[in-house]
């Protein structure tokens, strides 16, 4: 790469060399490796901060040489600062990996080699989930008739009552529930089966409720388009398909009108269907198959339950008992 193509960086906490080595890994990172803008301006950010520290942690500017010769307790010093300052460990996760992507730059380039980075153990990420709804209002959310008094056509909000039956009646990802097609849906009284296609286009079998493709038949009886056996069974006020964020904005009209949390999302409704269905004593491998989890571990951190709680099911489950 040219020196021309490489922009100019200043950093008060570090000498010119850092700043030019800065410089051209981000531009590395921009050309070569595809990296967003905004995760070059994140790690950037990251290494600025770093340099900062450590420029106070050692009461002097950084150089080159003193930068290769990091040491683990001063990335783990940096680490707690940052740590302290309330930063969520995601974030704490994606400057350790900024400062390694700097580390292996400079070491390719024959500008040392920081070994302190790669024996730090990246921080714990606490897997945030969608807390379940009450049974009471998970059902009230599949009621048109909760947003009688909206301004809006009686078949759209019948369509979004029917979408949100569905993602808590089959614990639909909300993606798989705007893919169907409509010659995937049997009407009410004709089946009681869904084939949905998830993520890694792996297609599984999922009961459905006879009251969920009821309230489909009558959205699909008032809609004002044109539904083809190939198109998507629910479409937008123009008949196009629907967009994930119409849903997502009915939701929080209902949450309002309910007095629900923020946390009450159309995926907390998939997150509902899996914790009441164990609340009810069903089995954990059966809920992992509806959920179309390859992992049962997968299944155990979603549902949100520990492992008394899989113990139990485990000792009522086992055929040798």
């Amino acid at each position: 790469m040219s020196k021309a193509a490489v922009p100019q960086i200043e950093l008060a906490s570090a000498d010119p060399s850092i700043a030019q080595e800065m410089a051209r890994w981000l531009s590395h990172l921009g050309a070569e490796r595809r990296l967003s803008p905004k995760t070059l301006e994140a790690y950037g950010r990251d290494l600025r901060q770093c340099l900062d520290f450590l420029c106070g942690h050692w009461g002097e500017r950084v150089t080159l040489e003193r930068f290769a010769a990091l040491e683990a307790t001063d990335i783990r010093a940096f680490m707690a600062m940052r740590r302290a300052d309330d930063i969520a460990g995601r974030s704490l996760m994606r400057a350790l990996a900024g400062l390694r992507s700097f580390g292996r730059f400079l070491e390719r380039e024959g500008k040392g080699k920081v070994g302190a980075l790669s024996a730090i153990r990246a921080p714990k990420v606490s897997k945030s989930l969608p807390k379940p709804l009450p049974m009471a209002s998970a059902k009230r959310l599949a009621d048109a008739d909760e947003r009688a008094g909206e301004e809006r056509e009686t078949w759209i909000l019948v369509r979004d009552a029917a979408v949100m039956a569905l993602l808590y009646g089959s614990g639909l990802r909300i993606s798989e529930a705007l893919g169907l097609k409509r010659r995937e849906v049997p009407k009410a009284g004709e089946g009681d089966v869904l084939v949905v296609t998830g993520k890694g286009n792996k297609t599984r079998m999922v009961p459905v409720l006879q009251n969920v493709l009821a309230l489909i038949d009558e959205y699909v009886a008032m809609c004002p388009h044109a539904l083809r056996p190939e198109g998507p069974i629910f479409v937008g006020a123009r008949g196009g398909p629907l967009s994930p964020r119409i849903i997502q904005l009915a939701m929080e009209r209902l949450r309002g009108a309910l007095g629900l949390p923020d946390s009450a999302t159309p995926h907390a409704l998939r997150h509902s269907f899996a914790t009441h269905l164990l609340s009810r004593g069903g089995d954990l491998r059966a809920i992992q198959e509806l959920l179309g989890h390859s992992s049962l571990s997968t299944t155990q951190i979603y549902t949100g339950i520990d492992s008394e709680r899989l113990l139990e099911v485990y000792a009522s489950a086992h055929p040798r008992r």
